[in-house]
């Protein structure tokens, strides 16, 4: 597979080094294949539906061939996935796409851990350490930790905003030792990630050192994310028939959204064939995309924070990979977009669990919300011609092509839940009244010592702690 550059199509590059560099440092741009493969429908069309590990083997395959022998990438998978996603029907029309059974409670999981494992196959052999550079606004840092943590030959440096993450989430960066450390930032998310930005597009830095992203700007972060939809689609698909008996029913991705790392996998699996008709984009006050498909125009700007803090982006790195595999009227077509703001966000852990019983977490809760009033008669209202007000919390005045579906009631929604509510303890009592239980490997982060290193938000102060510490 030939990897380009959103910034640069002349540029060509393999696998390895589209992994190895992250970003490409001469134009700042980032890592794209030039095509995407589709899977063999004959594999798809399996019934029962394949297993999430074939799944994952299949998909991966042609992204790293000629790179990664077959025998060798199964062996990756297998070890990166000791566990799997799992779809959790809540009512006859929407399932729960729970993405928190790895390590850490999060979806970053199944990015980190296969990224990890690549990175060192690729890592054989050199002489000096790869230094992983890593921005988080929740949870990227403590998935990229645990999935590098003790792994011979690469350092990790994580930085997160100091004060704008919860507790829990704080110790699961703040306590790594060895080759992971983290850097407490005096700013916001975009902040953290104009650091690791700069850090690449500095060659004298890179001169001195080897240097790797683990956001989702690295390819091998976002493949990974693309196997859980194409499991979750054909999970649903076969199940249809006996939940809701609709026939031949739209299958809506419901996406909650901060860097657009997480909707760009779905694209991919997408591109591969998975039976997702189309995406709902659902984000928080920092809905900058949501803007750009209403307007057609897209303006970064600084992120605000909010209880689903790990969305907190003002200027998505993914809208690059976005705009790059599709025009704005290929993707008002596919896409519905939604943002919601805090008191929405509380409203929604509420009634999720008063019409469910489901107990979601605050991410998951905004996608819950957005699909909640979509097939409510929200879109029914637009397609009415009803006008709708981008400054206020709501669907966006964009009708995609399977808006006729919601409103025929021929709709079933994969609302992707994103972290375990534990970690957000504090937000789910608040709406639902008790607190949810948390899992043992949780627990026992909260007892171990902090570590994090306080940093200023400038990068000179940023880069003299490098080129000392690294």
């Amino acid at each position: 597979m030939i990897y380009t550059d959103t910034r640069d199509k002349n540029v060509k590059a393999d696998f390895r080094t589209a992994v190895l560099n992250g970003m490409n440092a001469a134009t700042g741009g980032l890592y794209i294949p030039v095509e995407f493969p589709k899977l063999d429908a004959s594999f798809t069309n399996r019934t029962p539906e394949p297993s999430f590990r074939e799944i994952a083997y299949e998909m991966a395959k042609p992204y790293v061939q000629g790179e990664i022998p077959d025998a060798d990438l199964e062996s990756i998978i297998q070890d990166a996935y000791p566990f799997m996603p799992q779809v959790v029907p809540i009512d006859p029309v929407t399932y729960v796409l729970e993405l928190f059974h790895g390590p850490t409670c999060a979806f970053k999981d199944f990015g980190a851990r296969f990224m990890a494992r690549v990175m060192s196959y690729f890592n054989r052999g050199e002489n000096d350490n790869l230094h992983i550079l890593v921005a988080t606004s929740g949870d990227t840092g403590s998935a990229v930790g645990s999935a590098f943590h003790n792994v011979p030959g690469i350092d990790v440096t994580i930085l997160y905003p100091d004060g704008k993450i919860s507790p829990l989430q704080e110790k699961q960066l703040s306590t790594f030792d060895g080759n992971v450390r983290a850097l407490k930032v005096k700013g916001t998310f975009d902040d953290c990630q104009k650091l690791v930005k700069t850090a690449f597009t500095d060659n004298e830095l890179r001169s001195k050192f080897r240097l790797s992203s683990a956001n989702s700007i690295n390819i091998s972060r976002l493949l990974p994310q693309s196997f859980y939809y194409m499991y979750a689609s054909l999970v649903v698909r076969n199940r249809i028939p006996h939940d809701s008996k609709i026939e031949s029913p739209a299958i809506i991705a419901v996406v909650p959204s901060g860097n657009f790392g997480n909707l760009t996998s779905g694209l991919i699996a997408y591109e591969a064939g998975a039976p997702i008709t189309g995406f709902v984009a659902a984000t928080n006050a920092n809905h900058t995309i949501p803007d750009w498909i209403a307007s057609g125009e897209y303006k970064a700007r600084e992120s605000v924070a909010t209880l689903s803090n790990a969305m907190d982006v003002g200027a998505p790195s993914n809208y690059e990979r976005i705009a790059a595999m599709y025009s704005l009227e290929q993707v008002r077509t596919l896409f519905a977009s939604y943002w919601t703001d805090d008191t929405g966000t509380v409203d929604a852990v509420k009634s999720c669990n008063e019409k469910t019983g489901y107990i979601i977490d605050p991410h998951g809760a905004v996608a819950w919300k957005a699909w909640n009033d979509i097939r409510c008669g929200d879109m029914e209202k637009l397609m009415g011609g009803l006008k709708g007000d981008i400054t206020q919390p709501g669907l966006t005045p964009n009708i995609p092509a399977w808006a006729e579906s919601i409103a025929k009631k021929q709709a079933v929604g994969i609302v992707l839940e994103t972290a375990h509510p534990a970690k957000f303890g504090a937000t789910v009592t608040k709406a639902i009244g008790r607190e949810p239980s948390i899992p043992a490997r949780l627990e026992k982060v909260m007892h171990l010592a902090d570590r994090a290193i306080p940093m200023e938000k400038d990068y000179e102060s940023f880069k003299e702690w490098l080129v000392s510490n690294l």
